[in-house]
């Protein structure tokens, strides 16, 4: 029988929740205003001045080519990042939840661990010296299979290395809770499905993803958002954007047309349409998405 604590008055319980709701109004609700407001303004880069213009910084920003360009790039990169860590992660807590000893199990988890304690703008550099077509190890052994490898001015090669390098960052985060999702299934269940002579596949695809369901709906919304938002300094590491445009995200643009071209009132007006964007496909997926879970 589950315990029920009961709080005489109100003042323990606000309390309790105030160092949250304090965090929650300083990082997020008081910077969301402050956009919002910064958005409908065109202000001088030094501070100078200022004129309200309503909404012709967003009507520019939606006008602007590089802007849909941005919005392309960040479709493919958002799209390529999140497979490739979710597939990533699933196939590696598989694969470690089949080991049956306990200290190559240990020891495998650890360096599978190990990928998520680099900062994001290491595993950038990492992986841009890997691949550096002058003296990266990566770019070598390409070349000594044909493969002309230069990031620097191709733009395909350079958004897959930065779709690559965000995705290896961030398959350690999902290989933990696929690994705990793994674990969590009552073996039972699938050794009554193999005595019913349902294969390793079969019992992967009718057990093992359906009671993943719960534990996957909620690594798309963190990897969604984790790819909008947290690959920045990945990309800043590797390309800067580059090679011209190849690879600046959404976020990217807010970075370089805020703090490189100063033009301050587009760039918050971009922050705040990624901010409804991203909003808008959490409500979406919770609405639609979340129906097919099975809890």
């Amino acid at each position: 029988m589950a315990k029920r604590t009961l709080f005489r008055g109100t003042a323990l319980p606000l309390a309790l929740v105030a160092p949250q709701i304090l965090i929650t109004i300083l990082f997020f609700v008081w910077p969301a205003v402050q956009a919002l407001k910064q958005s409908m303004l065109i202000e001088d880069a030094f501070g100078f001045g200022s004129e309200f213009v309503w909404f012709e910084n967003f009507e520019a920003v939606l006008a602007d080519p590089g802007y849909r360009h941005a919005f392309g790039v960040t479709a493919v990169f958002s799209t390529g990042v999140m497979l490739l860590s979710l597939t990533g992660g699933l196939l590696l807590a598989a694969l470690i939840d089949g080991v049956t000893d306990k200290r190559t199990g240990s020891l495998y988890r650890a360096m599978a661990v190990a990928p998520y304690a680099i900062a994001p703008a290491v595993a950038g550099a990492l992986w841009f010296f890997i691949f550096n077509p002058t003296v990266g190890i990566g770019a070598h052994w390409l070349d000594l299979v044909g493969i002309d490898w230069n990031h620097v001015r191709n733009g395909d090669q350079a958004l897959l290395l930065v779709v690559l390098a965000s995705a290896w960052k961030q398959i350690a985060y999902n290989f933990v809770f696929f690994l705990a999702g793994l674990q969590s299934i009552p073996r039972s269940l699938l050794e009554a499905a193999a005595i019913d002579g349902a294969g390793p596949r079969r019992r992967f695809v009718s057990i093992v993803l359906p009671l993943l369901s719960p534990t996957a709906f909620f690594l798309v919304v963190v990897n969604l958002a984790y790819a909008f938002f947290d690959t920045f300094p990945v990309i800043h590491a590797v390309t800067q954007g580059g090679p011209g445009v190849a690879t600046e995200t959404l976020v990217y643009k807010v970075f370089k047309d805020g703090f490189i071209g100063l033009d301050l009132g587009r760039s918050a007006a971009q922050s705040v349409i990624l901010m409804v964007l991203v909003a808008g496909m959490t409500v979406i997926q919770f609405r639609y998405v979340e129906r097919r879970v099975h809890y």
